[in-house]
């Protein structure tokens, strides 16, 4: 009997483990938002031929342009069939200021931004 009782209770204590460091790599992957400005969150499903230059364009304004009130870019993807998170997900590695996430991910990003 203890030694199931032992098994059980490692079990748990490992699997509370690997929540605690799945939550401090999802604020460390957050905390690079700032909290002041406009967030911009573009709902996508199935826009492949032009998610590339929509973003491009966005991120242009954000990068170079005059509006420094737009700070970030969040990307939702509504279960696209095609490869419009594939693309969206490549560029998300050029640029730190755009996340890539789904529908249900997004409201978790906004409740976890830094607040300076």
């Amino acid at each position: 009997m203890e030694f199931i009782l032992n098994t059980i209770f490692w079990t748990f204590a490992i699997y509370g483990f690997f929540e605690v460091i799945k939550n401090i790599i999802t604020i460390c992957t957050y905390t690079n938002f700032q909290s002041d400005g406009i967030y911009l969150i573009i709902a996508v499903k199935n826009q492949e031929e032009r998610i590339e230059g929509f973003l491009r364009s966005s991120l242009f304004k954000i990068l170079y342009g005059k509006e420094d009130y737009l700070k970030n870019i969040i990307v939702a993807d509504l279960k696209s069939q095609d490869r419009t998170k594939e693309i969206a997900k490549k560029m998300e590695l050029e640029y730190d200021c755009l996340k890539v996430t789904n529908w249900s991910e997004c409201k978790d990003i906004i409740d976890n931004v830094n607040e300076s």
